[in-house]
């Protein structure tokens, strides 16, 4: 998981219908105002590649085994299954030009449920073991219509006292808003044009102060939860398990029998499974 350690950490608020209302923040995106009413909200940093000992996001927050919950116990923090996409980026005269997707794989963007943050990136990264990504990655061949992820979907689990819930809805990938291409050229204008207002940040400045890094890890938006997943904190002790699994391959019935068995194949599927700590 250190080989990411370059690697800018970006994520996408809004990108699939009702989970802002599910995660209590949609009124902090009330005042921003998008073209289309279906758009993302914005896009937050979770992690920036550069040595800054005073700046929380500094901190390499990837793991791929553990979440380490907050030392204030009285932090609530869910679980938020995602898709994450491993990017070239590409630069022309200082700015961001392009944004190349090639790997994606299940991606925990763990949060605190905290009301008052100025930022979204407050609650994302409070230190070591705060994020999860899948050590199984699938090549995309071509992030259009048509390509490798439109056969995947998204599914997710929880662990608790021996017993098995489902967390996440098991959803399409093809269910996100904005996806393909219209997803990239979105990532390139937000990334590009975002400011400092309410509760989103100046990425690009972000990207110059991070020496224009060439790649990026950019989680897509969180999927819908199930009702036990909406309403239930991690716990030490907990297990998480998000499952981005090929839909032409397996069903729901195989998936639960995986993970009832702990054993996973290891093509056509990514799997993140982390202990709660």
């Amino acid at each position: 998981m250190a080989k990411y350690k370059k690697f800018i950490g970006l994520g996408i608020a809004g990108n699939f219908a009702l989970h802002l209302n599910q995660a209590g923040e949609a009124k902090e995106f009330a005042h921003i105002i998008t073209a289309d009413e279906a758009a993302p909200k914005g896009m937050f940093p979770f992690y920036l590649p550069k040595l800054d000992t005073k700046n929380q996001l500094c901190i390499y927050p990837l793991g791929a085994d553990n979440i380490r919950l907050p030392q204030d116990e009285t932090l609530k923090v869910q679980a938020e299954p995602e898709v994450a996409l491993i990017c070239d980026l590409t630069y022309s005269v200082g700015k961001l030009s392009a944004i190349t997707p090639r790997y994606f794989g299940a991606y925990n963007d763990c949060s605190i449920r905290v009301d008052g943050a100025k930022k979204i990136s407050e609650k994302k990264n409070w230190g070591k073991e705060s994020k999860g990504l899948s050590n199984q990655l699938i090549e995309i061949d071509s992030f259009v219509e048509g390509g490798v992820m439109d056969d995947y979907a998204i599914c997710s689990f929880l662990k608790r006292d021996g017993k098995i819930y489902p967390y996440g809805e098991d959803v399409e990938l093809t269910g996100y808003s904005y996806f393909h291409q219209k997803l990239t050229d979105w990532m390139l204008n937000q990334i590009n044009t975002q400011l400092d207002a309410d509760p989103l940040e100046p990425l690009s400045e972000y990207l110059m102060e991070c020496d224009n890094p060439k790649e990026a890890i950019i989680s897509i938006g969180a999927t819908r939860y199930t009702e036990f997943g909406e309403n239930t904190f991690l716990k030490s002790g907990d297990t998480c398990i998000i499952i981005v699994y090929d839909m032409q391959k397996y069903g729901s019935a195989d998936i639960l029998e995986m993970v009832e068995k702990s054993k996973y194949p290891s093509k056509n599927i990514s799997v993140l499974t982390q202990k709660v700590l």
